[in-house]
């Protein structure tokens, strides 16, 4: 179990109804949320953001991919460019 403490956050006056605790999945949800910009701005790894809500990285990779978050920021054709650069480097032997 993790340790929790309470803070105080600003909201506007229609989200407090929402922020309050409903279940536990809920709340992992609500403080991924939370964290998911420190980790997008590269304060912190997924992997500290998880160990900080008391789960596996893959399981908050999980839940991001869920929330519809991707883990990787690349693209398809960006992917794809890669893998044809790599490819050309191999051929010309260069060290990759």
């Amino acid at each position: 179990m993790v340790t929790t403490e309470s803070v105080t956050i600003k909201v506007p006056v229609g989200m407090s109804k929402y922020l309050v605790t409903i279940n536990p999945e809920a709340e992992l949800t609500r403080n991924a949320l939370l964290l998911y910009p420190y980790i997008l701005d590269q304060t912190i790894s997924h992997g500290r953001a998880a160990e900080i809500l008391g789960i596996r990285k893959s399981e908050l990779i999980d839940l991001y991919d869920k929330l519809g978050y991707s883990y990787f920021d690349m693209i398809m054709d960006d992917l794809d460019n890669e893998m044809n650069t790599f490819r050309e480097l191999k051929k010309k032997g260069e060290a990759v």
